[in-house]
């Protein structure tokens, strides 16, 4: 793994603790892989992270511009001698009606290239358990339950235009929370975003129809995000392309159940 991410996820950390224990924070539910990293130990490293929010997204993005800029920017600057800026995301997607994100930028003036950047993405992810909470060296953080957290990376394969391989790498990491009634969990928030089943299967053909481009992601994931110990033994096990077949035929199989439970 690239030292960066040392660096980055101490900022991460930094910037996680400070949401769980302001105001602006409450009720923003820790997601995505970042949310993997610090609650369940992954072996993948992350250089964003994610909430998941109900309300305005609009307004939380800029109650956490004001909480990062006056809590998280002087922090940073008096552990890692960081200076930083935050600001709301602009641009093309920066308006989107499910995505808001807040830009985290740190960097050592004396130092060419030292510049980070964090994306704070706030989503909204479809959740049918109560949120839960973990603790982490005695910071209480919310989040939304392993559940609700497996399926939507399986979502995000299905729903996506644009498959991201970390997803891929964190559904066969955690595969063990996906739960018998996953299916028909599934099949209910398929519904409420308007994909039916077969539009979802003919999804998954066009990604397996690409399969070369994706195994190759996979193994760039293994090298720059993965620990490397954790690396050389999934390549032991097969590697990238056991990883893409083991995720794909999972994938498959709640699909298929997902279309009997429809029909």
């Amino acid at each position: 793994m690239n030292a960066i991410f040392e660096t980055i996820e101490r900022i991460q950390r930094l910037a996680a603790t400070v949401l769980a224990t302001h105001a602006a924070g409450r009720g923003l539910r820790l997601v995505g892989g970042f949310r993997y990293r610090l609650l369940n130990e992954s072996a993948r490293v992350s250089n964003d992270i994610d909430y998941h929010w109900e309300g305005d997204l609009q307004k939380k993005q800029l109650e956490v511009v004001e909480v990062f800029r006056t809590k998280l920017l002087p922090e940073v600057k008096r552990q890692l001698g960081y200076d930083g800026d935050v600001r709301s995301a602009t641009g093309p997607d920066a308006e989107s009606p499910v995505a808001r994100t807040v830009g985290l930028a740190f960097y050592r003036a004396a130092e060419p290239g030292s510049r980070i950047e964090i994306p704070v993405d706030i989503i909204n992810v479809a959740c049918l358990d109560k949120p839960t909470v973990r603790t982490v060296e005695g910071t209480v953080f919310l989040t939304v339950s392993d559940a609700d957290m497996i399926e939507s990376k399986v979502l995000a394969c299905l729903a996506r235009s644009f498959l991201q391989v970390r997803d891929i790498l964190d559904i066969f990491l955690f595969q063990d929370a996906l739960r018998p009634d996953s299916p028909r969990r599934l099949s209910h928030k398929l519904g409420k975003l308007a994909l039916r089943p077969t539009e979802a299967v003919e999804r998954l053909r066009k990604l397996v129809s690409n399969r070369a481009v994706h195994v190759q992601g996979i193994e760039l994931l293994l090298d720059e995000q993965v620990q490397p110990a954790v690396a050389d033994n999934l390549r032991a096990a097969g590697g990238a392309e056991m990883i893409w077949e083991a995720v794909m035929q999972l994938l498959n199989d709640i699909l298929a159940k997902t279309e009997e439970l429809s029909s």
